[in-house]
């Protein structure tokens, strides 16, 4: 895979697109958020990935169950239910628009849900039914940041894959806007007091955690992240890789840009190799990290593919 096939994702071209998709995913993720039953570390709230975009996965509402898949490609958001409805919203409207859209369709679909109409973990949040504010839609760049979305989740696939401990699925927050796979070690940890309810909730286990996500004001521009929690003693002077790939003291993680990474000569081991590099790192410093959990034999090439003519 060379650098030409992972579309550029320049931030200042594209950032009013993206904080209109992004205020699009709170609006249908919080449907998850108020209809799933909760799990660990909000394991009940975010999107996944798919083939053309963004999929809620079936979400319960009584004795039925409902997704709602962003298609970045034909640009709509599809609503099915199991009892074979269909609706489609447009994308490209103002967030207000975009908003009354969805509830218009879940009310014709018969799902009566409750949502907080304020956006989640944003600076200055404008209530989604009042939101003109973010109407930019270039459909050009939403169909790179969903090939860069297809790309990411392929590679933190393979990286969950090398792990016999609890992993989260690779999921997409909507609140902070990124693509994350997550490790625990089950080693509970008390969260500081006071703390929100967001913090309290997901921060109550030492997790090890790597993903991406397409810039924001304080970091405007793309790139891949790690960190562990709670961040163990000297975590800074942790030796990570590919080239370019470092500390950052402002966001307290480890960044590797993704222009560094799609510049590479090998674009998907630039990537792994900042996975892996930054795990081992970080679990060699934090307590109950047993080193088998990434050391375990897996059948060779030959074998999988008599497996494979055999089934």
């Amino acid at each position: 895979m060379t650098a030409d096939t992972w579309p550029a994702l320049p931030y200042d071209e594209w950032r009013a697109t993206r904080d209109t998709l992004h205020m699009y995913t709170q609006a249908v993720g919080k449907l998850r958020l108020a209809l799933a039953p909760f799990e660990p570390e909000w394991g009940n709230v975010p999107l996944y990935v798919t083939a053309r975009g963004l999929t809620t996965s079936p979400i319960p509402v009584g004795l039925r169950a409902f997704d709602a898949e962003f298609d970045l490609l034909d640009h709509v958001l599809v609503i099915r239910t199991s009892d074979g409805a269909v609706e489609r919203v447009p994308l490209g409207n103002a967030v207000a628009d975009f908003y009354a859209g969805v509830v218009a369709a879940l009310r014709r679909m018969h799902i009566d849900v409750k949502v907080s109409a304020m956006p989640s973990e944003v600076p200055d949040p404008i209530p989604l039914p009042e939101d003109r504010t973010h109407h930019t839609y270039d459909a050009a760049y939403v169909q790179r940041f969903q090939q860069v979305l297809s790309i990411v989740d392929t590679l933190l696939k393979q990286h969950r894959a090398r792990f016999r401990g609890r992993t989260s699925p690779v999921h997409f927050f909507w609140g902070t806007f990124d693509l994350a796979l997550t490790r625990y070690s089950l080693v509970p940890h008390p969260t500081e007091p006071g703390a929100g309810v967001i913090a309290r909730f997901g921060g109550d286990a030492e997790q090890i955690c790597a993903g991406w996500w397409p810039g924001d004001e304080r970091t405007p521009g793309s790139a891949f992240f790690a960190y562990g929690y709670p961040a163990p003693p000297g975590v800074e002077h942790i030796a990570v890789g590919p080239d370019g790939a470092a500390w950052s003291e402002t966001r307290g993680e480890f960044l590797l840009p993704y222009d560094k990474a799609r510049a590479a000569v090998d674009p998907r081991q630039a990537v792994l190799a900042f996975c892996d590099s930054t795990y081992r790192g970080l679990s060699a410093r934090m307590r109950g990290w047993d080193p088998a959990w990434t050391d375990f034999p897996t059948p060779d090439a030959e074998s999988l593919d008599a497996t494979r003519r055999s089934t």
